[in-house]
């Protein structure tokens, strides 16, 4: 025989694993966003939450009884309003589970569909008999429908429902989600069938399946098979919880990585656009250098040539050798400005000579007639690569020294060093001059140049970094990461 204490601890258990499941389920369910499964869990975790509230009020009842505590009678019908609310919302769930999952019902649930009806109907005339013809007050009779016809069917219901969810889950391949739905809709049919032993009353089943004659029987409360179910229950919603959340974060990163699988597409293609237009732009630069020099200027030669075979026809005292030397000094600045067209558009010297020649030759005819000393140091063994890379460093060079002489405000000597690497090109320049903070908003037009040398360096794979600060002088580094082919 169990002693108080043991009976007190099964009561307590048996309300602790009921309480928990609806916790469980209730916190599932404000984390799901389908309205199928909310519709699912919350009327079971209702379920759960007063059931273990109830068998808890059981507890503090038990005690006062055993000392003789007079309580008011509202104590009682409180309580049996919360069992029967918990036994509606178990009732709530196997309607929605048959609307959601009737597809997924096995032959042995259509026929305990069809058999519940009957039995209600049957438990149900025997209890109201009783109550018509023998004492029976009316609190016991309400305590035993309660079990009879909203308990037993309601748990057969969630049975039905649970195990149709199993039946889905492997059709699905969640497995072991179906596993877990199984234990629970087996926990909830022994759980059903542990409702048919209510207080004996005098009525044809309750007087011979009962509490006590279960008690004599088996020498256990049929409280410690409700918990022992309640447990079974608890522990496979509680698994089926974790399943879902697993799934659910599987799911988030699935949706995440496609995000970043998007994110890096699109970022390929537009680095790859832009490196397209840049390529674009320096071939039509190529092209129209190659024009000028090829079309203009010869016609700038035979236009020179012209006017000398002039200067030697006419008299020399005739009034046209002024207007003649004016036409030809014209000439040659025009010539020179074509030459120095011809050089901005596309330097000639890199594309016939190198990187290394072209940018020796800018800061020799580009910026020291102006005032800036620069020096060039080149480390590791130069080598031929992607004449586009090429391009890009030379442009980043370009614009890193123009922005000194507009905005450094410091003729002291720039450093460039260009460094060869096993699998990479690395051009640094730096200046002590003004300097300024690389973090700033700039109002445009203002700071297109530092983004223009960005991107360049971006369409290659490269990255650039920018070192400044007030009165801190600035570094442009530029690192492009590539397959070097050594060579002349």
């Amino acid at each position: 025989m169990f002693s108080f204490e043991v009976l007190l601890i099964i009561y307590f258990a048996y309300g602790l694993s009921f309480f928990s499941m609806g916790l469980v389920l209730i916190l599932e369910s404000t984390r799901v966003s389908s309205l199928e499964l909310i519709r699912l869990l919350r009327p079971l975790a209702i379920f759960g939450l007063l059931h273990g509230i109830h068998e808890w009020l059981e507890i503090y009842l038990i005690q006062a009884r055993r000392l003789q505590v007079d309580l008011p009678t509202w104590m009682n019908w409180i309580q049996l309003t919360v069992l029967t609310t918990s036994f509606i919302a178990l009732a709530i769930y196997g309607i929605q589970a048959f609307k959601t999952l009737r597809d997924y019902f096995t032959p042995l649930a259509n026929f305990g569909m069809v058999t519940l009806p009957i039995y209600a109907l049957l438990v149900g005339a025997d209890v109201v008999w009783a109550y018509a013809n023998e004492s029976i007050s009316g609190y016991s009779l309400l305590v035993t429908l309660v079990r009879y016809l909203l308990a037993v069917p309601s748990a057969a219901l969630a049975t039905i429902g649970l195990n149709a969810a199993s039946t889905r889950a492997f059709a699905n391949r969640r497995i072991p989600l179906n596993v877990y739905l199984k234990w629970a809709a087996a926990g909830f049919a022994v759980y059903s069938l542990t409702q048919l032993f209510v207080s004996p009353i005098p009525a044809l089943l309750a007087s011979v399946v009962n509490a006590e004659s279960f008690r004599a029987l088996t020498g256990i409360p049929i409280q410690a098979v409700r918990t022992v179910t309640g447990i079974i229950i608890t522990i496979s919603m509680f698994q089926s919880a974790n399943f879902l959340e697993k799934e659910r974060q599987d799911e988030q990163k699935a949706v995440q990585k496609m995000r970043m699988d998007v994110l890096e597409h699109q970022e390929q293609l537009r680095k790859e656009l832009l490196r397209n237009t840049i390529r674009t732009q320096e071939e039509e630069r190529a092209r129209i250098a190659r024009e000028l020099h090829d079309e203009m200027a010869q016609t700038l030669t035979a236009f020179t040539l012209d006017i000398g075979t002039l200067q030697n026809v006419l008299p020399k005292d005739n009034g046209t050798h002024t207007i003649l030397d004016r036409l030809q000094n014209l000439s040659r600045q025009m010539s020179q400005s074509m030459v120095q067209m011809v050089y901005t558009l596309r330097p000639p010297h890199l594309d016939e000579l190198g990187l290394v020649t072209a940018l020796k030759y800018m800061l020799e005819q580009d910026f020291l007639h102006r005032g800036l000393r620069a020096r060039l140091e080149i480390k590791g063994d130069p080598a031929k690569v992607d004449p586009l890379i090429e391009t890009v460093l030379f442009r980043v060079a370009q614009e890193a020294l123009a922005n000194v002489l507009r905005h450094a405000e410091t003729k002291e000597e720039v450093d460039l060093c260009l460094e060869y690497k096993p699998e990479s090109v690395r051009l640094k320049i730096s200046d002590q001059g003004s300097g300024f903070d690389p973090d700033q908003a700039f109002v445009a037009p203002r700071g297109w140049g530092l983004a223009g040398m960005r991107e360049r360096a971006e369409s290659v794979g490269g990255n650039m970094q920018i070192k400044s600060g007030p009165a801190l002088g600035t570094t442009v580094e530029v690192e492009v990461p590539i397959p070097l082919q050594r060579g002349n």
